[in-house]
C-alpha cells in the first residue's frame, strides 16, 4: 500500500488475506535476481521508467539478470532489452522472474500477480506524453492503495522498491494459481468495469445547453 504518493510501501501480512508463495530460488549458477521490466505495447514512449531502470542497473548490474520489454521507448543500453514480447514468452518470462516491474495496464498488472508477483508499478502520466489519459494513474493508485500493486511514482519509490527487492525477492510475492481459469477472466472483469468507471469519473462533461419551446407564432430560425 502507499502513504504519500510515489512511495513504495509493503502490504502488511494479510491485508489483502493472500499468502506469501515461496520466493523463487536464484540462478546458482550465476547468482542473478531475475528482473523483468514490462512497459506494454502502448504507442507511446515510455522513457521515464526505463531511464530510471538504467540509473539503477548501473549500480546493481552483477546482482541483476535483466530482461526489459520497452516496446516504442527507444532502445536501452541495457542487457536483455527487446521491444516486444509475443503472449507465450511473456508468460514464460514472468514464470521465471523473481521480480516484476510494469506500467500499470491492467493487463499485465493482473498476469504478473497470476503468476505470484506483487508488481512494482510504475504508471503512465499523460502530462508526460506516456498516455492519453490518466486511466493507469488512478487504477495504479487505487490498487495500490489496497496493498495489491508496490506503487512507485518517484525514481526514489522505484530505486527503493527494487534495493528491498534485491535483497529479499519474498517481499513482493503473492499467492497464485496458474489453474483458476475461472477466477482470472471474474478478476477480468472486474478490472474492466474499475478502469471504465475511474475514466468516466476524471473526463468532464460538457454543460448541458438550456432548451426552449418555440412560442407560438414565433419564426423558426435556420
Amino acid at each position: 500500500m502507499t502513504g504519500e504518493a510515489g512511495t513504495a510501501r509493503r502490504p502488511q501480512p494479510g491485508s489483502t488475506g493472500e499468502q506469501p508463495r515461496l520466493p523463487r530460488q536464484r540462478d546458482s549458477s550465476t547468482g542473478h535476481l531475475g528482473l523483468l521490466v514490462a512497459v506494454g505495447t502502448d504507442k507511446h514512449p515510455f522513457d521515464r521508467l526505463v531511464d530510471w531502470l538504467a540509473q539503477w542497473h548501473a549500480q546493481a548490474a552483477e546482482q541483476v539478470g535483466l530482461t526489459v520489454q520497452h516496446g516504442h521507448t527507444r532502445a536501452p543500453q541495457l542487457p536483455g532489452a527487446v521491444p516486444f514480447l509475443g503472449h507465450d514468452a511473456l508468460q514464460q518470462a514472468m514464470g521465471e522472474a523473481d521480480l516484476v516491474v510494469c506500467h500499470g495496464g491492467p493487463a499485465t498488472i493482473l498476469e504478473a500477480r497470476r503468476h505470484g508477483h506483487l508488481p512494482i508499478v510504475v504508471p503512465r502520466d499523460p502530462a508526460r506524453g506516456e498516455h492519453v489519459d490518466d486511466h493507469q494513474l488512478l487504477f495504479a493508485r487505487r490498487l495500490g492503495a489496497a496493498g495489491l500493486v508496490a506503487l512507485c511514482e518517484t525514481r526514489e519509490a522505484l530505486h527503493g522498491a527494487l534495493a528491498a527487492g534485491l535483497a529479499d525477492p519474498s517481499r513482493y510475492a503473492v499467492a497464485h494459481d496458474p489453474q483458476a481459469h475461472q477466477a482470472q477472466r471474474a478478476a477480468v472483469a472486474r478490472v474492466g468495469r474499475i478502469v471504465d468507471d475511474l475514466v468516466a469519473r476524471s473526463t468532464p462533461r460538457p454543460p448541458r445547453r438550456a432548451w426552449s419551446r418555440p412560442r407560438p407564432g414565433a419564426k423558426e430560425i435556420r
